[in-house]
């Protein structure tokens, strides 16, 4: 391997370690504050994601390799578009379901809303920035997790191996919403790297993990009272 590559390599890792580093700042911060305005409605932020969008960019560029081993590449007509949207509406009905069985039989002990309650739209004009917002937010994490780390570590290391280590990874990112918003994107991260090797192209992860991300939001906004935090006056009325 030339040495451009092992720099790509450095630099990937660095950057996800940068990544996991500051997503656990913001975890404890989101513990004792709740900020104003929507996160990923920040000017600031949105900067700082688009930097590192390039970033990525320009890391692919440096490890030469093919743009095919790093999915960047188009599919073929517009089938596996659907197929991602119909994988997404699969992965969003999953979670949605499944979270709110979680959260009507055990309150917070397993699931978190902290997260969610940061970014949830609080009407249907946010609901469209927000969505707006998003792109750039799943377009990071799949140029990462799936082109980067899968595709771009796969001529030095195991795949399955890959896929296994960084979705875990990728669930611990997601601790701040407890034990099974770090399950849900585990499990999440082995099926989205496992379309981005079946389809050899970013787009159709990207598409799914894009529709997970907005109906769980939709579904958030409908149910913003359960997933607020109990207040001593609603313990009080239940006991």
């Amino acid at each position: 391997m030339a040495l451009s590559y092992w720099l790509f390599v450095a630099g990937t890792v660095a950057l996800t370690a940068l990544i996991g580093y500051n997503t656990y700042l913001s975890a404890q911060l989101l513990r004792r504050w709740r900020p104003a305005q929507n996160l990923l409605l920040m000017p600031g932020e949105n900067l700082i994601r688009l930097l590192l969008i390039a970033f990525c960019l320009g890391l692919g560029w440096l490890s030469g390799l093919e743009p095919r081993q790093l999915g960047w590449i188009c599919p073929d007509g517009l089938a596996p578009v659907l197929r991602g949207l119909v994988w997404g509406g699969v992965l969003a009905l999953v979670f949605a379901s499944t979270t709110l069985w979680i959260v009507r039989r055990t309150g917070q002990r397993f699931y978190s809303p902290v997260v969610v309650q940061a970014i949830v739209p609080r009407d249907r004009r946010e609901l469209l920035l927000v969505g707006l917002a998003m792109g750039p937010v799943v377009l990071l994490e799949e140029l990462l997790f799936r082109s980067l780390l899968v595709g771009g570590l796969a001529p030095i290391l195991p795949v399955p191996l890959l896929v296994i280590g960084w979705s875990l990874f990728f669930g611990l990112l997601h601790s701040p919403q407890g034990a099974w918003g770090m399950a849900g994107a585990g499990l999440g991260g082995v099926l989205l790297s496992w379309l981005f090797l079946y389809e050899g192209t970013l787009v159709i992860p990207v598409v799914a993990h894009y529709v997970t991300n907005i109906v769980q939001l939709i579904q958030a906004m409908r149910l913003r009272t359960m997933l607020e935090p109990a207040t001593p006056e609603l313990i009080e009325s239940k006991l």
